[in-house]
């Protein structure tokens, strides 16, 4: 009988190349602002899924959607500053 883990090995090989890059997490941290705006707005949507939402709820989806465009236009911005010859 062979044993299991001895042919798991052969099937998933470990390799160091599981973990991130540098420019994989420097991406990741350049997005980051976008990244948890989004977070919160889905916070905002998931706590009113199951019920009406209040006048209060109303406002804090509507202060997460500006903080998603907010965040989104910064991003856009400092893509553009940083690409070679500035504006196209």
């Amino acid at each position: 009988m062979k044993s299991i883990a001895a042919l798991q090995n052969l099937v998933t090989p470990w390799s160091d190349g599981l973990e991130p890059s540098d420019a994989e997490l420097d991406a990741i941290e350049f997005e980051l602002p976008l990244i948890l705006a989004e977070v919160d707005l889905l916070d905002a949507e998931i706590t009113v899924l199951d019920r009406a939402p209040a006048e209060l709820d109303e406002r804090r989806i509507r202060r997460a959607r500006r903080k998603v465009l907010a965040a989104r236009r910064s991003l856009i911005n400092r893509s553009i500053a940083s690409l070679p010859g500035g504006v196209a």
